[in-house]
């Protein structure tokens, strides 16, 4: 889900990037013909880590762990053989996968990033043969915004909820599937089969697991981001908690490879139990945080009369708690925990308060 990170920030939130940085404040009571001058002074126990809107001088290093192959600049992708006519491509940001069979070749997934390349890497492997079928994981345009690149497509394949998704959002880029599904569905081209599961909506109603039996593996898309922090605020998941259930359902099922749909590699069970584990720390650590927490400490007194004040200053010193606690333990282990660290602890803390 290489979505471009788009947060948008409260000016009380530009205000604390100010206050850490130490620079004055000012404050107008109703009524009042001056500013009456206050000092800021950044909250306590701040993590090192910047938060949402201060700069970053320099993020962490990209552990080896979460290192994939590189790609060929010369080409802009990456092919890795699963075998029996199944290949994954990638830019190393995200991924997809297609399937050759007897009369054809099955893809999954456009990316808007490479999806240029999808033919002339099909060709690679395929020779001419003509793309029969194009399977939807989801409805999001970083992952299917290309399709128009690829040409006319016989047969799409989506989950009832991705068509419904398409038809409000009226994208040329993202043509209407031919077919749809509630909840399962079994694709037989040749002596190939791939099946299609709905669980439940988590990162986006309509999110689907595909399966290839035969070469074994899964593809699940922006739920598992193998040797990396999950995308920002729980993959950007409408349902956060429904959102660590599909991992659970990704943790129970028989596959040997997962292919997650972003970053440098494929994925392992090992993977899949390392984030099921920073997601049992994380809610742990924000739910510690919410209820240790008093509202309305290090307010402003002049705020006390505003309530969005007053809980912009309680959720963030419980993000700034949660960010403390996890780090130790997460910073070195999961690529990028930098980056997102902040937001999926502001995901998880509201999720937990409000859901």
């Amino acid at each position: 889900m290489a979505k471009l990170r788009f947060l948008t920030l409260t000016l009380t939130k530009l205000l604390v990037g100010v206050c850490m940085l130490g620079f004055p404040m000012y404050a107008q009571t109703t009524g009042a013909s001056v500013e009456a001058e206050t000092t800021a002074k950044p909250y306590p126990h701040m993590p090192t880590i910047p938060p949402i809107g201060v700069r970053t001088g320099k993020y962490l290093d990209i552990p080896a762990s979460a290192q994939g192959p590189t790609v060929d600049p010369a080409k802009g992708y990456r092919l890795q053989n699963f075998g029996n006519g199944l290949f994954m491509i990638t830019d190393n940001a995200v991924q997809s996968m297609f399937l050759v069979y007897d009369r054809g070749v099955v893809v999954m997934d456009a990316p808007q990033s490479y999806a240029t390349k999808i033919r002339v890497a099909i060709k690679e492997v395929a020779g001419d043969k003509p793309i029969t079928h194009l399977i939807y994981s989801h409805s999001h345009a970083d992952h299917i915004g290309g399709t128009k690149a690829l040409g006319p497509i016989p047969i799409i394949i989506a989950q009832d909820e991705t068509l419904r998704l398409l038809k409000r959002d009226s994208d040329p880029n993202r043509p209407l599937p031919t077919h749809t599904f509630a909840d399962k569905y079994t694709l037989h081209v040749g002596d190939q089969v791939l099946e299609l599961t709905y669980k439940g909506p988590g990162h986006v109603p309509g999110n689907i697991f595909i399966y290839a039996p035969r070469q074994r593996v899964l593809m699940a898309i922006d739920i598992v981001f193998p040797g990396w922090m999950p995308w920002s605020r729980v993959a950007d998941s409408q349902d956060v908690f429904d959102e660590i259930t599909r991992l659970e359902d990704v943790r129970t099922m028989d596959w040997d490879t997962l292919v997650g749909g972003h970053v440098t590699r494929v994925g392992t069970h090992s993977d899949v139990e390392l984030q099921a584990e920073f997601y049992r720390d994380i809610k742990q650590a924000a739910a510690t945080a919410l209820a240790t927490t008093k509202i309305g400490e290090a307010l402003n007194p002049l705020d006390t009369g505003n309530p969005w004040a007053i809980y912009d200053n309680y959720i963030d010193r419980v993000a700034a708690q949660c960010v403390n606690t996890v780090t130790p333990k997460w910073s070195t282990k999961l690529a990028g925990y930098d980056v997102f660290i902040w937001d999926q602890c502001y995901s998880i803390e509201q999720a937990l308060r409000i859901d």
